[in-house]
């Protein structure tokens, strides 16, 4: 009997070393993408990128750009209007300082990669994009409470599936230190433009009317830490959906969202092998989960055996984080 044991330790130590192999070349393959995009490079053949990912990222970054413009000509002006006055140079100009700020642009090309991610499960699986079985389940809840959550998660997340669809990013759906990222990129281009800083009631307003727990991430957050234990069952892909699963995944394996998303990615396969083992997932589970989003790679059993503290601690040494890429 010892042998098999033997064998099984010995196939237990390869695959860690390949995991550990896969999730550095991910790490590499995650830190070449802020500065393609900063640049606006070509990108035919980068494993990361196309051209919709980098048209929509661009998008993003203008539809940002026009709400602080409108903003500012709101508080100079008296106008109420979003940003169709505001000239090309100067939507561009504030465009450009916030794609040279690696944490909003991270952020921009994660929520681009999720809507991409999100519309393959839907041509492939049929999972629709807003109201996947357990949302339901959980809009029907006899929790009050929870019911009312889940029926503002479903809200956040249509508007945010047509948002993609216009390549906008609302200010009020970006997390609170990404918040704080954008208002620095306006007041310094505001500065550089020698008129001065940014009014100051643009700013006060803006940050009135944030509120980071209204947000669709936020709102996902605070839905999966409202199912307790239940939150397990959001880790099956195609009963949770795509938006539900990456907040409950980020959740149960202690990362950020933005990671969790990234993982879903065919060439982040070891991270999001080692996210479902920190998770708990024994090696059937996290081989479902595969056939769903990555039905090409194949999943050795032996990584059941992987302890789950263990494949925390990997995933914990990875040298990437998606919002923070060359930091």
């Amino acid at each position: 009997m010892a042998e098999p044991a033997t064998n099984i330790s010995g196939e237990l130590t390869s695959v860690e070393r390949l995991l550990k192999e896969e999730l550095a070349r991910g790490d590499r393959s995650l830190r070449g993408v802020a500065p393609v995009l900063a640049h606006m490079l070509e990108t035919s053949g980068h494993s990361l990128l196309s051209d919709a990912i980098v048209a929509r990222v661009r998008g993003m970054l203008e539809h940002l750009s026009r709400q602080l413009l409108a903003a500012e000509r709101a508080e100079v002006l008296g106008s109420t209007a979003h940003g169709e006055g505001d000239p090309p140079e100067a939507v561009d100009t504030l465009a450009d300082r916030l794609g040279s700020d690696h944490v909003v642009l991270g952020h921009a090309y994660v929520l681009a990669m999720e809507s991409h991610l999100a519309e393959r499960l839907e041509r492939r699986a049929s999972l629709d994009p807003v109201l996947s079985p357990l949302l339901q389940e959980l809009i029907a809840s006899d929790q009050p409470a929870i019911a009312e959550l889940a029926m503002a998660t479903l809200a956040a997340q249509s508007r945010f599936v047509q948002s993609q669809r216009r390549m906008d990013m609302p200010l009020a759906e970006l997390p609170a230190e990404l918040f704080l990222s954008v208002m620095a990129c306006w007041e310094s281009v505001a500065r550089g433009r020698g008129r001065g800083a940014v009014p100051k009631g643009a700013v006060e307003r803006l940050k009135r009317s944030y509120d980071e727990g209204a947000s669709r991430v936020g709102l996902l957050s605070r839905l999966v830490s409202a199912m307790g234990n239940g939150a397990l069952a959001a880790l099956e892909l195609e009963h949770a959906g795509l938006a539900l699963f990456a907040s409950a995944l980020a959740a149960v394996s202690r990362q950020p969202r933005d990671n969790a998303v990234i993982a879903c990615h065919e060439s982040q396969a070891a991270r999001l092998a080692l996210a479902f083992r920190a998770a708990g997932l024994d090696a059937q589970a996290i081989e479902r989960q595969f056939l769903l989003l990555e039905p090409g790679i194949r999943v050795p059993e032996v990584i059941g055996q992987l302890a789950p503290d263990r494949a925390q601690a990997i995933l914990a040494r990875s040298e990437a984080r998606v919002v923070d890429l060359d930091r």
